[in-house]
């Protein structure tokens, strides 16, 4: 009976809280998650300002050997995943939409559906999410190491800026490389739905081909240019802001890789969804 009474005390307790302690609380995540805003696009523009100011200097801001390195690693040992994953969704997408628009005798929007589908959204949108997750993570965790093992405060004591020398090969690479690995997700998914239409619709590849050249438009492509381009930058910059603030040694770098993996993937699909928004709104045709 006293163990009811206490159990049945502590529940009224927690329901009764004050309303004043709700609010302020929900006061204090608000403010948490704007400074954290705040403090990555501080972080992104500090770093591009460096990296200028060294260029406007005359001298390298970074290693050349160090920016390739990262691009080999962030583009081309990409390729395969994204290809193969692209490849995949390409071929479900198209079965999918092909047996429903087969009832209707319009299965020749198949292989223009998916075209459009993968190089405004789907393309950039997944490239971002498996680079965030295989990329991003990498470089919180080196990162993360190098402030644990206080290699970031010897570079600092060596008159070299970290951001430019850590921080901005690794961005720059990623900035780079979205759009490239965004195209090739388009052509996997293209090339997969192309076979399914002639598969099972009996649509030769040369007239998907040219069913996709006819329902793609100019203004397709530079949307999803434009959001691998934001994609990439976004997270650069969150995997590399998560390295270089680890605290806790060990402990603080698998909790820094995991908050760079969630953060990034749920920035990047907040990102989307914003600018989604907006272009519907001010170009609606």
């Amino acid at each position: 009976m006293a163990n009811t009474h206490t159990g049945t005390g502590a529940q009224s307790e927690t329901l009764s809280t004050n309303p004043v302690v709700v609010v302020r609380g929900i006061g204090q995540l608000g403010r948490s998650f704007l400074r954290e805003v705040g403090a990555m696009f501080w972080f992104i523009a500090h770093t591009l300002d460096e990296t200028i100011d060294r260029v406007r200097q005359g001298r390298v801001p970074f290693r050349a050997a160090s920016f390739f390195q990262h691009t080999e690693r962030a583009g081309v040992e990409s390729v395969p995943l994204v290809g193969l994953v692209s490849f995949f969704l390409g071929l479900t997408m198209a079965l999918l939409t092909g047996y429903q628009l087969e009832r209707f005798g319009t299965e020749r929007l198949v292989p223009g559906l998916v075209a459009i589908g993968f190089t405004r959204e789907l393309g950039p949108l997944l490239t971002g999410i498996m680079l965030a997750a295989r990329i991003g993570a990498a470089f919180t965790a080196e990162l993360g190491t190098m402030k644990v093992s206080e290699e970031v405060e010897a570079i600092e004591a060596m008159g070299i800026g970290p951001l430019r020398f850590l921080v901005a090969p690794r961005m720059l690479a990623l900035f780079f490389l979205m759009p490239c690995l965004s195209t090739i997700s388009n052509i996997a998914a293209i090339f997969a739905s192309s076979l399914v239409c002639r598969a099972y619709f009996n649509m030769a590849f040369v007239y998907s081909i040219d069913l996709v050249r006819d329902a793609l438009l100019i203004r397709d492509i530079i949307t999803g240019i434009l959001k691998s381009l934001m994609f990439g930058l976004i997270i650069g910059g969150i995997a590399c802001y998560r390295g270089l603030t680890v605290n806790g040694g060990a402990a603080g770098v698998g909790a820094a890789t995991t908050s760079s993996v969630v953060t990034a993937i749920t920035v990047v699909i907040g990102v989307d969804t914003l600018y989604n928004t907006i272009y519907t709104i001010f170009f609606p045709t």
